[in-house]
Order: C-alpha cells, then structure tokens, then sequence
C-alpha cells in the first residue's frame, strides 16, 4: 500500500515515500546533463548519476546545457518536467552557473532576487504534485590563483540555495562545499584530471583542443555524481534506500576508489618507418625507441608494433605514448644479456642493482601498453631451475642447453655469473660506496622484473600477454591510477620469483579480467620490505580487483610478505583460483612492520588447492607454499617478543561468499604471540577439504555461516586466541 503525504496538507514536509522504485528527475545546466558518448570527452555528473542507484530506478535528466533558473523557466522545460511528476517521484535541482551571467538579459537572475524566487517556485510546484525536491548549490569550477589557493567563483549564489532549503525543510546536498574539498584534495595539477581539458589532436570535435576547468570528464563527473549520493545517505532524506549497494557488505560504489584511465592522440607512428624489421634476427631496439621519443615529442599519440615477430632489447616508454600491439605481433626481448645494463632500481622491497627491465617508464605519466600481441621476457635464459621441478627428460635437455649443474646436482644454473650470484647474501642490494660496475661479476643473476613502472601516473595495460619474464612479470611502483584490464600474465610453473602482478606502494588501481599462470605468486599486494619500506612509508591503497583468474601460482590473491609499508581499502570480488597453492595468502614475518587493514574479499571461487583454501601467517618463511618430495620443514619456535615498529600487523579482514572444492587445510591463521591477528570476519563460506585448520594467536575471530567438509570433521584447532566466534556446519 502507498503512503502519500499531499504537499497541499503538508507543505514542509521533506519527502514522499512510496513502495514502487521511484523515479528521479533532474533538472540544471551543462555540469549536470547528459553528452554525447562518442568522440567526446564532456559528461555530465547526472549522466553518471544512475551508477550510484538500485536496479529499477528511472532517472530522467532535464538538464541542458547554458540554462539558468530564469531560462529553463522561460523556454518552457520546467513545464515539460512539471507535466510528469507523480506523487513519489524525486526532483534534483541544481542550477546558478548561468543565473550570475549579468550581460545576458536572457539568463541573469538576480540571486536574492529571481534567482530565490525560481527555486521556490521549483520546490514548491514539485511538492503541488506529491513530489520530493532536493536542492544542489552550484559544482565548484577548477581555479586556483597564483599562490595555488582555491578561488570560488560562486558568489552568492550557494548562499541562497542553502537558505531557501532551510526556510523550506529541503533536503539540501551542498556540492559547493564538497566539490571545492574534491578539487582540494586532487591539488592545482591533479584536479585537471577531472576536467574536459583536453590537448589537440585527441577528438575529432575538437581538432584543436580545449581549456575547460568547469565541464567534466567521465573521471570528474563520476566523482561529483558519488559526492551527490554519499551526502544523499548521509543526510537520510528518504531516497538512500533506492542507493546501489556493492557486493562488500556496507559498501556504496562512492565508498570505493575511482581510477583515471589515461586517453591518446590519434596520431600513430609505425615502429617500421624508424627501420623495425619482424625477421627476427635484426634487433630492433633503436628503432621502437626512436619511435617512442617522436610520438613523446609530438604531443604523444600511439607507437603501432604491427604484426609479426620483432626481436628487441629494453624498451623505454615515454609520457602520452600507447604502445600498441596489433593482433599477431610478438616483442620477443633478447637473451643477450649485454643488452640489459645494470640499473638502480628495487627488487623485492629493497633498494638494488638489477639488470634493466625490457620494459620500463619512469616518473611518466599517460601511458599505456595495449592491444592483442605478445610481449615475452625470454626469462627461461636467465632463469635458476631446480631439478625437482621438472621430469627427467626436461631435466636431462636443459643441462644438455648448456649452462652449469649446481654442485648439489639439484639446481641449473645459466651462467657462473648466475651461480655467483646465487651464494652472494643479498645479491643486488645497494651497498654504500658501490657502483653499478661492482656488481658485474654476479650481473647474470640480477635478472630484471619484466614491466618495470616506477613513479608513473594514469597507466593503462590492457589486452596484451605479458609471459616467460626473467623476474616478476608486471611490477609498478609508486605509481597512481594504474589499470591492468584483461591482461594475460604467463610464466611456467617452475619460474621462482616468476610473479603475476606485484602492486607495490600503489593507489588508485583497478585489476578486472585478467587471467594468470605462473611460477609465484598471482595477484599480489606488497608496499617495500622491512626498515626501507617502513621509511618509504607508502602503502599500497585504494585498489579494486575483480573478474580475475588464476591458475597456477603459489596463491590466487596474495598480500605480502614485502608489506612494510602498510596496505589498505583493498576490494577483491568475483575471482576464480583454480589450483593455486593457496588461494586468499596473507603473509608476513617480524621485521616488517606495517599494518595491513581495510581488507574486502567476496565471492571467490577456489578449486583443487594444495595447501590452503584461506592463509593468514606472520611466519613466513620465504618457502613455496608447497614442499617439495622428502622435503622436511619444523614448525617455527614460538617465543613473545616486544612490539615495535618492525612488528607487522593484521586486521580488519571481511572475507565473504568462498566456495573451495579441494583443499589440503580449509583455514590457517597464525598470528604473533605480541600481536595477534584480529578482527577477521568471514562468512558464508563453504569448503571441502583435508582438514579444518587452525587458529592461533588470533583475536576477534568471527566465522558465520561456515560450511566445513573435512576428514576430521570440521573441527578448527585453537590455540592462545580470544573472542573466537565459530558458526560452523561440519559435513
């Protein structure tokens, strides 16, 4: 049954409420309406507006460009708007861009004067027919003065609007007030993002760009439309019952991070008009980066691999350059390793000496690898291989490669610069007083990290395979907005340190549908290694990972053990693990410090896993997951120590909607004796496995709604943990 409260009886009532998902109208100027999808860059906030609302929801957007109160009035819109509004229906109204234009008769409205007199007659007109109206103050434009202070351009404009929704009992969202802190947040440079700002040479519609710091991009316009339904919830007006929810439990699309994704000239060069040859003999190193450094120095554009195999050494991408991979082409990077300098760099959380990578950018920012091609690393070359790893007829074919058998019989090694390197403690790390050159008797062991971004801002790899790297296969570091869509990461299963993705001291990263299969670990969080990392101080935060699968790896989604830094607001959904050594691996040891929080996994499909289903351990022992036939491991003494800055920290962990068909052991969770993991949720999870698990030092446990199949009966070890709460169903 519907309620209807008549505006007529009620006149400052703040809303109507119905049972049927209502229906919003919004009516405004050119920062609120919809654009044209294509070949533009402009959106309006209302046009992303819908993405914040419940399926079932109608928006009906009004807003036109250039209109104030006094224009959308006279031209009749509000009319139009007028003659559909039912009881139950909401209406938006934000207008005063154009009211303030006082050299046009046609659209200045005074704002204590018209200007009032317009919005009260929208509120009150909308209340007439039974609806609910929301005033906006006016969107902030981007402008900053010299000293690089904000400057408002509003007059008093948001004044008014604040006044009559008071004198009304208006439900009032200020986006004067939370725009300006936005622009605040994002600085002088990093608000253009926002913005339809736009070189030459990017849109057909506009052939010689455009300066725009009032109308926004897709980036800005989703950010504006989140600030609208974050205040919507907060003030409890009636219309957050209609907001999307995420699949995280609590979670609004506003509370999660939005990425910009970077956009390209059109102009293309051809790597083969700068003497690329695909006969894979000629090394084209030059040319592609001769290609690279033309496109960069023209304003940027895309520097096109066309189809074919191209051999080439270390590439290095530059700023506003897409490096594009036709379907059928193959960088095949060389195996001579002369073509790799020595380069300072970071391998594993610490500062290092490493061979170049074949692909790195840094302190870049527009960049992109995009495409269908194949990129391979040519890490077989380079790479240490232990016997067990492989039958014996790979085993007798690789030594018959060439390189040297270890003296143990059980490990290849490429070189005896590989070899050297081997037995070298903390071979790479920068020593003080060292140079490049002194480390060029274990050179061959430095293997380099495939894609190396570093320092960069607004990433895009989409597409393209990435496989066989010497090292980790994609590595950014430092970097912001980073987008990795439906990107191939292949290593052989065997590859140690043969990683997917590390995500190091990254914020504003989205991971969506890409596959993995590798010799390390899959998708993984990491933020710098022990004193360095805590005194970079850079967590890794504010990143969205979805639509992923994983095969091979030592686990499917993975943070640590390099996690000094801290990470967190973390999101992983809709995820399948399919024979990764553990599937949710959380690890960590004493000496790294950080805090690791904030962290969002729901529904994971898992199946055939050979350790862990779900894995929190602050003993890491820098082992595969996995041992090795006849290979013994004891279990770590437990002794208390005192806390300090390099003590590391788990919590605030909500992990929902798992389904794990085999698994050697459902759940393990090994905190510290002096710092427990604690504040772990997980619910409605189902798995089938060899053994329940364990649960020691642990505090704040929760399982709900826990189905467990086991051979001992569902039953979870507990050990030295308080407050475990165990709602478990035990087939």
């Amino acid at each position: 049954m519907k309620l209807y409260l008549l505006a007529l009886l009620f006149p400052l009532v703040s809303w109507i409420a119905t049972d049927d998902p209502p229906r919003v109208f919004m009516i405004g100027d050119s920062t609120m309406a919809n654009k044209p999808l294509e070949d533009n860059p402009e959106r309006g906030w209302g046009q992303l507006f819908p993405l914040f609302l419940q399926k079932g929801v109608t928006v009906k957007n009004y807003a036109v460009n250039g209109r104030s109160t006094k224009s959308f009035i006279n031209e009749h819109r509000w009319d139009s708007v007028l003659a559909q509004l039912k009881p139950g229906d909401w209406l938006i109204i934000q207008f005063g861009h154009n009211d303030a234009k006082k050299d046009d008769p046609n659209r200045y409205a005074a704002p204590d004067g018209e200007y009032k007199d317009n919005l009260l007659r929208f509120v009150k007109e909308a209340r007439e027919k039974g609806a609910n109206p929301i005033l906006l103050t006016p969107v902030q434009r981007r402008k900053f003065d010299d000293k690089g202070a904000f400057v408002d351009q509003h007059g008093e404009y948001p004044r008014v609007v604040r006044e009559v929704a008071a004198s009304q009992k208006v439900p009032l969202v200020d986006l004067h007030k939370s725009s300006e802190a936005l622009l605040l947040q994002h600085g002088v440079q990093g608000s253009e993002k926002l913005f339809k700002t736009t070189p030459a040479g990017h849109y057909t519609t506009l052939p010689n760009g455009v300066t725009d710091n009032t109308h926004f991009n897709t980036y800005g316009a989703t950010l504006v439309a989140g600030l609208v339904a974050r205040e919507i919830r907060d003030k409890h007006i009636g219309l957050e019952k209609y907001l999307a929810q995420t699949e995280f439990e609590g979670k609004y699309r506003f509370d999660l991070p939005e990425i910009y994704e970077p956009h390209f000239r059109r102009d293309t060069f051809n790597i083969t008009a700068f003497g690329a040859k695909a006969d894979g003999i000629s090394l084209n190193s030059k040319s592609i980066n001769e290609a690279i450094t033309a496109c960069n120095s023209k304003g940027g554009g895309v520097v096109m691999v066309p189809s074919g195999l191209w051999l080439t050494g270390p590439i290095v991408l530059k700023s506003n350059v897409n490096l594009y991979l036709a379907p059928n082409a193959i960088l095949q990077f060389t195996t001579d390793f002369d073509q790799y300098p020595l380069v300072e760099t970071t391998y594993e959380g610490l500062k290092a000496i490493r061979c170049q990578a074949p692909v790195s950018a840094v302190n870049a920012e527009n960049i992109a690898i995009t495409g269908n091609g194949i990129l391979d690393g040519g890490g077989d070359a380079w790479r240490i291989v232990k016997k067990d790893k492989l039958t014996e007829s790979q085993w007798t074919k690789l030594l018959a490669s060439g390189g040297i058998e270890g003296e143990d019989k059980k490990t290849w090694y490429p070189s005896a610069k590989s070899l050297k390197g081997s037995h070298t403690k903390l071979a790479g790390v920068i020593e003080p007083g060292k140079t490049a050159a002194d480390y060029d008797d274990i050179k061959d062991f430095l293997r380099p990290n495939m894609i190396s971004i570093t320092f960069c801002k607004y990433v895009l790899l989409e597409g393209v395979t990435f496989q066989n790297s010497p090292a980790w296969c994609i590595h950014p570091l430092l970097t912001e907005h980073i987008t990795l869509r439906n990107v191939y990461a292949k290593n052989p299963w065997y590859a140690q340190n043969g990683d997917g993705l590390d995500l190091e001291s990254c914020r504003y990263s989205r991971i969506e549908g890409c596959t993995f299969d590798v010799g390390d670990d899959g998708i993984c969080i990491k933020s710098g290694r022990d004193e360095q990392g805590r005194k970079r101080g850079v967590a890794t935060e504010d990143a969205i990972v979805s639509n992923c699968t994983v095969y091979h790896a030592h686990g499917g989604f993975v943070i640590g053990s390099e996690m000094s830094g801290g990470a967190r607001n973390l999101y992983v959904s809709n995820c399948s693990f399919l024979g990764t050594d553990i599937g949710l691996r959380f690890k960590t040891t004493r000496g790294r410090g950080g805090i690791v929080e904030k962290i969002y996994v729901n529904n994971i499909s898992m199946k055939d896993i050979p350790a862990e289903a779900i894995l929190f351990d602050m003993y890491y022992m820098a082992k595969d997951p996995v041992p090795l036939s006849g290979e013994k491991r004891e279990a770590p003494k437990v002794q208390l120590f005192p806390v300090t800055e390099a003590t590391p920290q788990f919590r605030d962990f909500h992990i929902s909607n798992v389904v794990c068909h085999g698994a050697e052991k459902a759940i393990f969770i090994r905190g510290l004796p002096e710092m427990p993991i604690t504040d772990i949720h997980l619910k409605d999870i189902t798995i089938k496995a060899k053994t329940a698990g364990d649960c020691i030092a642990g505090s704040n446990i929760s399982l709900t709604n826990v189905t467990l199949v086991t051979k001992d009966d569902g039953k979870l070890n507990v050990q030295d943990s308080k407050q475990v709460k165990l709602d478990i169903t035990k087939r």
